[in-house]
Formats: structure tokens, C-alpha cells, sequence
């Protein structure tokens, strides 16, 4: 059986765990390992020499993999900040994309890594792996089936425990690791612990926090659901009533993510609203994370680890419940999500979790951020994706890039 030249860009623990499925379905010729971090670059080549005997080669800078391996299939798994730039120069090089979600840091991002993937005729499969689940995927066959009625209102949240925070102090980057390129486009703040490793999802320059990273999930579940594409009106308020004032100073940081943020989408047909807060859990509610769906016949809960229970109105009605079914240790179905990455570039065909749903959940939660930065709602024209008449909350789609890279253009 052929096997696919494969490289992964960002080795650290999710994009490993990525790679491991890439080896264990047999279908790929591990070639190139790439990141910025030496020691964790050495460390994944060790371990994908110890599970399938290949030795890539090694690089920090991601086009000399792509120019020197000429891989056929390109896993990314970087902070947000570096999916577009990585993601677009993969597909330029003739590659199939398997990239971590979100699809871009900003909306302008986001789109221009859906055109190349259009004009390249390549498969981007995102990492939405909530798209194939099974309990998920039997979830929205209930829902679609008219059990749950005339749905008016989905709530998503995602919720966890935390206190205020202290700073970090800074630091020199530690032996091997090439911080200037870390931050890439980015601003290039101080070098703290707290930022790498595992940390970046929580600071602003390299993602968009919780809404970011959870609320994609949750918001592609609803998109998943309704016929309707995309939100017409968005507003989102939060802030860091527990953590505190987010503090960036040459001695000392702290994260600068909302620690509890609700964001309300109006569509034509219904509201979604998504919150979350990383303090306080939820031990006073049924459920600590998933959505909501709401209609006239009752409510279902599309959860995680706790599977999808629907509540109906009639309290003389039976629960339905079904358990969630994921592939541990981390409770999510990356196995199912290679296999239909594998099967849509052998037939070919767009993915589960092809780009172009990823980019609309993707822009959900971006937009959320937006109207936060803002401090009010904007209106959303989806078809052209613009804030019609708002020349403030459009300057916001894209942001500036530091030099020397350059800001994708459509």
C-alpha cells in the first residue's frame, strides 16, 4: 500500500498525538518534523522513530520542510497565530492539509486559507473532530428528526475552575528554542513559562482564548444543526473579574484572555448564545460543557464525556439518553477523523470537517471576539463577510503582521 509523504509543523503534545493516528492507520511515511523548539522537536522524532522506525528530518523554519520534503500531507498544529501562513504555504507546495482548529487568529485569515484551499484543489480537513463522533453525529440525527420541535434558542458553554491570577515572570527563552520565530507575525512580547509551553491560549497575540478554543467546538455544533450559515447580528461583553487586570510589563505577565465572556448570535430563525467562565465549575447545573438546543418539545444536551440527553416537556415522558462514545486517552475521535481525512483524498471528496464549515464556526467565535473588543454588537453580513457600514469592527477582520512576514492576501 502507497503510503503518503507526511510532515507534521508544531510538536508538541496535540500535534504528536495527530501524528500518532497519521502512523498507527498505516498510510503514512513520516519525512519532516518542524518546530521552533529543539527539545521538542528531538523528543517527537524519538518517539515517531520508536512507533514506526522513520526518521524525518528536522527543521525549525516550515518552508525549508516544505521546499527540501515535498510532503504530500501537512498536519498542523501550531498556535492559532501561525495556522494561516503554514496552512496556505502547504497548500501552495501541493499538499493535503490536516490543521488544528481554529482555521485562522482573524476572519481575513480564516478566508484567505479557505481560497487557497479552493483554488488549490487540495483536502483541508480542521480538526472539529465533534463533526464525526458518534454520539455527537447521532445527537444531530435526533435533532433533525423534528424530536425536539421548533428549536428557538441553543445555549453552548464551556465552563471550568480557576482563581485569580498571579504574574509569571519573565525569562530568557530557555536553549533551543527560537522565540522571535515563535511569535512570527505575532507582537513579540517577553518570553514568559506561561506562554510555552501549552500555554497560548490564553494570550491574545497568539489566539483568542476560551471562546477560541472551545466555543469553535460548540459553535460548529450549532452550524452543524440549522440550515442557516451564519449569524446576522453578534454581541459579546466579559472581562477578568477573577483573574484580574492583565498585566505585560519587561519584569512580569499574565495571561490577557476574558475569564468569563457571554456572546449572544442572532439568526433569523434563533438565538445562540455561548458563555463560559473559568472559575466557579458548574456543580450547580446538570452539565459543565457542551450546548443546549431548546424547542417545543424539550431540551437536548449534546455534551462530552457525558454523552447527548434529551428532557422532554412532558414531564411523564421517559429521558433519552445516549453515552458518549470517544477514543481515550483524550476523549476525542482523532482516529475516525485521519480515516475520513485518508478516504476524502483517495476518493476524492470534501471531509467531514471540510474548510469551509470550519471557517464558519472559526468565524463565529472570531466575531464574539470582535464585538468584545468593541465593547457593542455589530451587524454581520455572512454572504459578504463585512460589518456593513462599520469601518471600525471591519478594521478589526485582519490585524497587522510584524515585519518581515506578510499578511495573507485574498
Amino acid at each position: 500500500m502507497t503510503k503518503h509523504r507526511t510532515a507534521l509543523i508544531g510538536c508538541g503534545w496535540w500535534g504528536k498525538n495527530i501524528l500518532k493516528e497519521a502512523i498507527a492507520a498505516g498510510r503514512s511515511k513520516v519525512v519532516g518534523l518542524c518546530d521552533v523548539d529543539e527539545t521538542v522537536l528531538e523528543v517527537a522524532a524519538d518517539q515517531v522513530n520508536d512507533l514506526c522506525g522513520d526518521q524525518p528530518k528536522l527543521y525549525k523554519d516550515f518552508r525549508e520542510l516544505l521546499e527540501k520534503e515535498k510532503p504530500e500531507v501537512v498536519i498542523i498544529a501550531t498556535p492559532d497565530h501561525w495556522h494561516a501562513l503554514t496552512t496556505i504555504a502547504a497548500l501552495k507546495a501541493g499538499a493535503h492539509v490536516y490543521v488544528e482548529k481554529p482555521t485562522g487568529h482573524t476572519i481575513v485569515e480564516s478566508r484567505a486559507m479557505l481560497r487557497a484551499a479552493r483554488d488549490s484543489g487540495r483536502v483541508v480537513q480542521v480538526g472539529l473532530h465533534r463533526r464525526i463522533g458518534p454520539h455527537y453525529v447521532s445527537a444531530m440525527k435526533f435533532l433533525k428528526s423534528g424530536a425536539v420541535g421548533n428549536i428557538g434558542m441553543v445555549r453552548a458553554f464551556a465552563h471550568s475552575g480557576g482563581n485569580v491570577e498571579q504574574p509569571t515572570l519573565n525569562s530568557p527563552p530557555p536553549d533551543g528554542l527560537d522565540w522571535d520565530f515563535y511569535c512570527g507575525p505575532a507582537a513579540r512580547r517577553p518570553f514568559c513559562r506561561k506562554i510555552h509551553p501549552g500555554g497560548w491560549r490564553q494570550f491574545l497575540d497568539f489566539a483568542n482564548g476560551q471562546l477560541g478554543d472551545w466555543g469553535v467546538h460548540w459553535l460548529d455544533q450549532v452550524l452543524g444543526w440549522t440550515e442557516e450559515k451564519y449569524p446576522r447580528r453578534v454581541f459579546c461583553t466579559g472581562g477578568r473579574s477573577i483573574r484580574g487586570a492583565p498585566v505585560l510589563t519587561e519584569k512580569e505577565q499574565t495571561t490577557d484572555a476574558p475569564d468569563m465572556q457571554v456572546a449572544m448570535y442572532e439568526f433569523e430563525s434563533f438565538t445562540c448564545t455561548w458563555e463560559h467562565r473559568q472559575f466557579a465549575e458548574n456543580n450547580a447545573e446538570k452539565h459543565r460543557i457542551g450546548a443546549y438546543f431548546h424547542g417545543t418539545k424539550g431540551t437536548l444536551h449534546i455534551g462530552w464525556r457525558d454523552g447527548w440527553t434529551f428532557y422532554p416537556v412532558k414531564s411523564k415522558e421517559p429521558s433519552v439518553h445516549e453515552d458518549a462514545k470517544l477514543q481515550e486517552p483524550d476523549g476525542h475521535n482523532l482516529q475516525l477523523l485521519w480515516a475520513d481525512f485518508l478516504d476524502a483524498i483517495a476518493t476524492p471528496r470534501k471531509p467531514a470537517s471540510d474548510i469551509e464549515p470550519a471557517h464558519r464556526a472559526s468565524v463565529m467565535a472570531l466575531l464574539g471576539m470582535l464585538s468584545w473588543k468593541l465593547g457593542r454588537s455589530v451587524t454581520w453580513d455572512g454572504a459578504r463577510e463585512e460589518c456593513p457600514g462599520d469601518a471600525e469592527a471591519n478594521k478589526l477582520l485582519r490585524r497587522d503582521y510584524r515585519a518581515p512576514w506578510k499578511y495573507p492576501e485574498l
